[in-house]
């Protein structure tokens, strides 16, 4: 018999609106969002309504439309958590809406499992949504809809929490959006491996095939088809290059409606609600580790801080990596997934498989909510499977941050996870000097190139030959944009020169 204050999930809900099917509205965050709890409350199999107005906290991920200070083209919400709240029938004292990043969905659900343990909360809603298809059908259209929507009540706000992800020096030098950033971990990583251009290519390949097979069973998914790592590898019109080493059907699908929520409460709630037991999922085990600034790190091509997460998860639980029975690794890009594998000895094609949902770039990439859809496949998963154990990582920035879980029906207490004390440790390590004006002889420490950007142009991260400190800089070099496009750009001698805005690169 577990303590009555032990959390469970005891409900998950998704939902997936795609553009090329019949009856496709346009739906904004809120109602996306409101379709996904409403199938949560469906699905811990008591009383809806009762659920819904036992609930005290709610909690939403952030949207990509309410990730900047841009103002939204068809209006949103003022109150997100609480206008999908107000839709469920739900009336919570506590509203949040967190932070940016795809750890965030697990965050929550460690952050508010820990506060039902404490007997903080009683009844938690978890939510998230992103209706970026809905922004591009009708971005140049005139019948636009209003999404916009006023609801009085309390907000925590967590804000954007871009700290520490990028900074002015970084965006100076091209770095924005996500494929330009994991494309330059991606190149160290190859150099790390020590593999050709060619051979890494394939085996990103070789990892995501068996993800898109996935992806065609799940009826959620936003482009359900398989592909064959070939296909995937070959660059076409249709797969063209985004930014070095991507073809476009290795990156995260971000024109995706979809939803997802996860139901929680104690066990004693649980109980006096009638939600059958079969329907509990404990998490068993967890952590939250956050990496050092990127240009700060000494190996760009392998992040510690998402392995120390993992191991520590697997501490808490009581288990060890092969006790788990079912994985979902955060697939944005190839490099969250390798990363994992490096620092655990995971196979990339261990015969369980990395995903449940089938990854970012097939499932979809619902912006900072993807884990919560991996969270309801881990439970629907362990329900099926009773006494084993589903993994669920989450990772958010650029390899910045990383929260994982661990679920089972296997009952046992609430465990507290030493993640503060492992991250103050983590954080007392040497940091890499970096030259924010750069001049003279240099090498390629890794590099990629933004074929989105007109002449194309190369971002490379650098070192000094005259005392190895770290650079950024851009080049559109002809020479140089060759050789970092179609040869082995890794080590290459350049010569860097500082200038007013930023640092830029000749081949030496």
């Amino acid at each position: 018999m577990v303590d009555p204050r032990t959390p469970v999930i005891v409900g998950v809900g998704q939902f997936t609106e795609r553009i090329d099917l019949d009856g496709y509205r346009g739906m904004s965050s809120v109602e996306l969002a409101t379709e996904a709890a409403r199938a949560a409350l469906h699905d811990c199999g008591a009383d809806a309504a009762a659920v819904a107005q036992a609930i005290d906290t709610v909690a939403g991920t952030r949207q990509f439309e309410i990730s900047g200070p841009q103002t939204p083209t068809l209006g949103v919400s003022d109150n997100y958590p609480r206008s999908v709240a107000r839709n469920v029938g739900a009336a919570p004292a506590r509203a949040i809406l967190e932070v940016i990043g795809g750890q965030s969905p697990q965050h929550l659900v460690t952050e508010f499992s820990a506060a039902i343990a404490a007997g903080e909360a009683e009844v938690v809603l978890l939510f998230g949504s992103e209706n970026t298809s809905t922004l591009r059908h009708f971005s140049k259209r005139d019948d636009k809809p209003d999404h916009s929507g006023t609801v009085e009540g309390q907000l925590e706000d967590r804000g954007y929490g871009y700290d520490g992800i990028f900074d002015e020096y970084t965006i100076k030098h091209g770095l924005i959006g996500a494929p330009v950033q994991y494309g330059l971990l991606e190149n160290a990583r190859r150099a790390r491996q020590g593999l050709s251009v060619a051979d890494y290519r394939q085996a990103m390949a070789e990892l995501f095939a068996p993800f898109s097979k996935v992806a065609e069973k799940n009826p959620y998914s936003s482009a359900p088809v398989e592909r064959s790592a070939e296909e995937l590898a070959t660059v076409t019109s249709s797969n063209r290059m985004i930014c070095d080493p991507y073809p476009r059907m290795m990156v995260a699908r971000d024109q995706v409606n979809q939803g997802a929520a996860v139901l929680m409460m104690s066990v004693e709630t649980a109980r006096k609600l009638d939600v059958p037991e079969e329907k509990w999922v404990y998490l068993r085990g967890h952590a939250d580790m956050k990496e050092i600034k990127l240009l700060e790190r000494a190996e760009l091509g392998y992040s510690d801080a998402a392995n120390i997460a993992v191991n520590e998860a697997l501490r808490v639980a009581d288990i060890t990596l092969d006790d788990v029975a079912a994985f979902d690794l955060y697939s944005c890009f190839p490099f969250p997934v390798f990363n994992i594998c490096d620092g655990t000895g995971l196979a990339p094609d261990d015969e369980r498989g990395l995903t449940l949902t089938g990854g970012l770039p097939f499932f979809g990439g619902p912006g900072n909510n993807y884990s919560m859809h991996c969270i309801a496949e881990a439970v629907n998963e362990m329900r099926d499977k009773p006494g084993q154990f589903a993994l669920v990582g989450g990772n958010g920035g650029i390899a910045s941050k990383y929260s994982v879980g661990i679920y089972s029906t296997e009952p046992a207490d609430w465990v507290a996870d030493g993640s503060a004390a492992l991250q103050d440790a983590f954080n007392v390590q040497e940091r890499v000097v970096i030259a924010e004006k750069a001049d003279g002889p240099a090498a390629i420490e890794t590099y990629t190139v933004r074929y989105d950007w007109t002449p194309r142009t190369g971002i490379i991260v650098g070192r000094l030959d005259v005392d190895g400190s770290r650079f950024l800089a851009t080049t559109t070099d002809e020479a140089l944009v060759e050789l970092l496009s179609d040869g082995e750009p890794l080590g290459a001698s350049i010569i860097v020169q500082s200038g007013e805005k930023r640092n830029t690169a000749t081949l030496a």
